[in-house]
């Protein structure tokens, strides 16, 4: 099989993976769409499976797609590594890929983003959004150089270094807190938690925060943006869970209050990288920078 792998198949096969669409992969590559369907269909024959299922929206792998993805991304990871280490041994270049929480990339990461992009113009910093499980899960399919994540794994095949605590607070529109201050928090049964989904880490704690409480959260509303997540709260649509330091502002302006619950919450956010990754100079040179900068913060 070896011999008949070329490193452009790999590469037609992740743009297809992650762009959904054979048209999108190919100017994604710079290819026409024809070529990014011989390169699969040809990696199709090599393996002996088909790797993926094709529909009229878009592409998704199969199984076997899901497997090989794996190996492709260590495998242009690797070629990547090699390519930096020929082409200057001291001086950081090539693509870094991170992904982390909205949250903590709007009130937390963008400084440092700014500032590295500035002092390491040769590295290509490529920030994805993503979830909790979402962000592990890629991590440990080798998807990733490098995740965020507002709580230790606890995995043995994971490296975490914590980089900083984040206080979290339930939030909600003034008139709403001072309902629940009168009448008690049973009151929030009746009302809409608002949150980025039942895979967020924040949606699960809030969940059992509130079952503590006496709360049962019956009604809840999926929202991918930390702000339309503050506007709807603003507007007495709800409540939510919140890093404390996202609502500054609104805490500020008197547009959004701080429930009055006993429970303090709080999650140590940390870098992540598989165990077994090799990682290349820029990679190693972007962990010193990162970890440097929160422990200065």
């Amino acid at each position: 099989m070896i011999n008949s792998l070329e490193g452009r198949f790999f590469q037609a096969f992740i743009a297809l993976l992650e762009e959904k669409s054979f048209s999108r992969a190919g100017e994604r590559l710079g290819y026409v769409q024809s070529t990014v369907t011989t390169h699969i269909q040809q990696l199709e024959k090599i393996c002996g499976q088909k790797l993926f299922h094709r529909f009229p929206r878009g592409v998704e792998p199969t199984e076997a797609g899901k497997v090989f993805s794996k190996y492709a991304y260590q495998y242009v990871h690797l070629s990547e590594s090699l390519k930096e280490s020929m082409n200057d041994m001291n001086q950081p270049c090539g693509t870094i890929n991170i992904r982390l929480q909205e949250s903590f990339f709007l009130t937390r990461m963008l400084p440092f983003v700014q500032e590295y992009t500035r002092n390491f113009p040769s590295v290509n910093l490529r920030v994805e959004q993503g979830a909790h499980q979402d962000i592990l899960k890629s991590v440990l399919d080798y998807a990733l150089d490098f995740g965020i994540v507002p709580q230790n794994p606890e995995r043995h095949d994971i490296l975490f270094y914590p980089i900083m605590e984040e206080t979290i607070v339930f939030v909600a529109s003034e008139d709403l807190v001072r309902k629940v201050e009168s009448v008690g928090a049973q009151i929030l049964n009746d009302e809409v938690f608002i949150s980025n989904g039942t895979s967020c880490l924040y949606h699960t704690t809030a969940v059992d925060v509130l079952k503590n409480e006496g709360i049962v959260v019956k009604d809840a509303l999926e929202l991918s943006s930390l702000e339309m997540i503050k506007e709807l709260v603003c507007c007495g649509k709800g409540f939510a869970l919140v890093p404390k330091i996202a609502i500054k502002n609104e805490l500020k302006m008197g547009r959004l209050k701080i429930l009055p619950f006993t429970s303090k919450i709080s999650f140590t956010h940390g870098l992540i990288v598989h165990k077994n990754r090799e990682r290349s100079f820029t990679a190693e040179s972007f962990q010193s920078e990162l970890l440097k900068y929160f422990k200065e913060y």
